[in-house]
């Protein structure tokens, strides 16, 4: 019932200037009861004062009050009251997009709080909770590539796997070229106007048969833009160093990102490289690439009015009705 008041208009908004007849009917009513009250005294009936009034005396103000709502309804009647009835389509214009995750074993660095990996993890899942009408795959690579998850709008199944991700699942080594050509190859028969690769790395190429700028032109020429992000504090890392029977051994190493590549691959397909130093910083860059890269949205509605006067002259003629009988029946004179 909210929901159908809410959508009520008027047609005749002229007739609220008939809302001045109510009130003035109030305002006189009010005006009466104030200065034509009658009084006789009964000084030979001293046992007449006092006796209480009949019941029916105190609804006179009652039945004004209906009588007084069913003018207000009937002003709302001439208003013509009207419900919209609309219908509203939404054609979105998605991006494709392919998430490319480097899980060699560096990525278990600890400049970043608990490391590299688990916070790129955390980073990727709040950008797909911002893309909800976007189609997100996710690819990830080490030594070799391996598509995780195609492109998909079960978000939800998407960040599960995101979750599970760890080290050591692939090959050792960075394959960066593999890892973007089997993103390209994941996202280039798409047929979304946009097509992106978010590649995320935090070493050099150093395995793989095709080399990162030869994937980077593939990338480009399927109209396929690149962003890239190295990660890693500038100077040294405390990083795994060696791997034995009691898990990982930890050192300070010197962080060598392959900047001018990552750079180049961005600037061929059209997209930008980004540094993240930690976790801020990385949070921040999945931020602009979530501004840059909007969905585009066309929406268009149409509609036609109906009359919604029948519950108003409804509600007005059953008020004068009770008003009628009331003055005719066992309440004459009082109402």
């Amino acid at each position: 019932m909210s929901n159908w008041w809410t959508d009520i208009t008027f047609a005749n908004t002229w007739a609220w200037w008939l809302m001045l007849v109510p009130a003035a009917a109030l305002v006189w009513y009010i005006l009466l009861e104030l200065f034509s009250r009658t009084e006789m005294q009964l000084s030979t009936a001293p046992f007449l004062r006092g006796l209480p009034k009949p019941a029916a005396w105190y609804f006179r103000h009652v039945f004004f009050a209906v009588r007084l709502l069913g003018m207000v309804f009937i002003v709302m009647v001439i208003a013509r009251p009207q419900s919209r009835n609309e219908k509203r389509k939404v054609n979105s214009e998605g991006i494709d997009i392919m998430l490319t995750i480097d899980v060699s074993p560096s990525m278990l660095a600890k400049d970043f709080k608990p490391n590299r990996l688990e916070v790129a993890k955390e980073m990727a899942s709040r950008f797909i909770e911002e893309r909800f009408n976007d189609r997100i795959g996710t690819v990830i690579f080490s030594g070799e590539a391996f598509t995780l998850c195609p492109l998909t709008i079960d978000h939800e199944a998407l960040q599960t796997q995101i979750s599970a991700i760890d080290c050591g699942e692939l090959d050792q080594g960075t394959a960066i070229g593999m890892g973007l050509a089997k993103s390209v190859e994941r996202i280039y028969e798409s047929k979304a106007k946009s097509k992106i690769i978010i590649l995320l790395t935090d070493g050099s190429n150093n395995a793989g048969a095709l080399a990162p700028l030869n994937a980077g032109e593939v990338a480009k020429a399927f109209g396929v833009r690149v962003y890239t992000i190295g990660v890693g504090t500038k100077g040294e890392a405390l990083m795994p160093v060696a791997y034995g029977p009691g898990g990982y051994t930890y050192d300070y190493v010197q962080v060598d990102i392959d900047e001018p590549t990552l750079q180049q691959i961005a600037d061929i397909t059209g997209g930008k490289y980004f540094r993240a130093v930690d976790k801020e910083s990385l949070e921040n860059i999945y931020a602009e690439i979530d501004r840059m890269e909007k969905t585009i949205f066309d929406s268009s509605q149409h509609g036609k009015r109906k009359e919604e006067f029948l519950p108003f002259i409804i509600v007005a003629l059953a008020l004068l009705l009770v008003d009628f009988i009331c003055r005719n029946t066992w309440l004459k004179g009082i109402a």
